[in-house]
């Protein structure tokens, strides 16, 4: 399999399980502050990954003028990004967070070109544009509640630093395992979390972890969305261009969608299938750029 459509499937996956996240973290914030939701997934996460990591031989070795970006990755997507988005979720509504969610492709264009020197084409500039229309379609402008400001300023924080973020996973040798880089920056997330959430960890209500909703919550955003998802988003990135592979983050919004339609009973209307057409157009085009690939 060419690397190129590997690496756009690892992106879409991860996307995906990411659609299926705003739903659960909307259910947790009501009963876990969102500091607290972050340092618990990330020690589910740390858990699952170390297993991982031990059953699967991986060498744990990192050369140490690697670790600096490592602790970027780690401090300014695992930390930041994370904590901002599930705030912003809290603070906001569903249809602002994935109209602002959209603009993480954009940043990734910009970033990579001034941290990659990657050529910004004509075809990926159309595809984010494509893409975003077609997110605004989905959504609908009409529909988004601006008077969560705080909210939504707080995820384009989110959107911005994780951006950021996955620029910054490309200037990482690709030889290195993903499990031992993601391991490393859930670990550092934890030990920069840790001092901050502990003050406050013992007024968490332990008994809401005995509803099996809670629980299954909690081990969705640590092992799935946060090990799994990871893993496959920081390899996925390293098969493609940076600026190529943010369109897949597209996938994220249309997911989510879908699943308040088959779970919740949510409506679906006619612009989300035109919304749909916008995001794969876009998606198509970036596959078909001869540039979309790593080198």
């Amino acid at each position: 399999m060419k690397k190129s459509l590997l690496g756009s499937l690892f992106l879409i996956l991860a996307s995906s399980i990411w659609g299926g996240m705003y739903v659960v973290v909307k259910l947790l914030v009501a009963v876990i502050p969102p500091l607290e939701l972050v340092w618990l997934r990330y020690l589910i996460a740390l858990v699952a990954l170390v297993i991982i990591g031990l059953i699967s031989k991986q060498k744990w070795r990192i050369k140490k003028n690697h670790l600096l970006i490592i602790l970027l990755i780690a401090v300014i997507g695992y930390v930041i990004s994370i904590v901002a988005q599930e705030t912003g979720t809290m603070l906001s509504t569903a249809q602002m967070g994935a109209i602002i969610t959209a603009t993480t492709p954009a940043f990734m264009v910009v970033f990579a070109s001034l941290i990659l020197k990657e050529r910004l084409t004509v075809k990926k500039a159309i595809s984010v544009l494509l893409a975003t229309v077609g997110v605004i379609t989905i959504v609908g402008i009409d529909r988004i509640e601006f008077s969560s400001m705080i909210g939504g300023l707080t995820l384009v924080l989110a959107a911005l630093t994780w951006a950021l973020m996955s620029v910054l996973i490309k200037l990482l040798p690709s030889h290195y395992s993903q499990i031992v880089v993601t391991t490393y920056a859930t670990l550092i997330a934890m030990v920069v979390l840790t001092p901050v959430v502990l003050p406050t960890l013992h007024e968490l209500d332990f008994h809401v972890f005995k509803d099996p909703v809670i629980l299954g919550g909690l081990l969705y955003l640590g092992v799935i969305s946060t090990s799994i998802a990871f893993l496959l988003w920081n390899r996925g990135l390293h098969l493609l261009n940076a600026s190529s592979g943010g369109v897949f983050f597209f996938f994220q919004p249309v997911v989510g969608a879908l699943l308040g339609w088959f779970i919740l009973g949510e409506t679906i209307s006619f612009t989300f299938w035109i919304g749909c057409l916008f995001i794969l157009i876009g998606v198509m085009l970036v596959l078909k750029d001869k540039d979309h690939e790593k080198g």
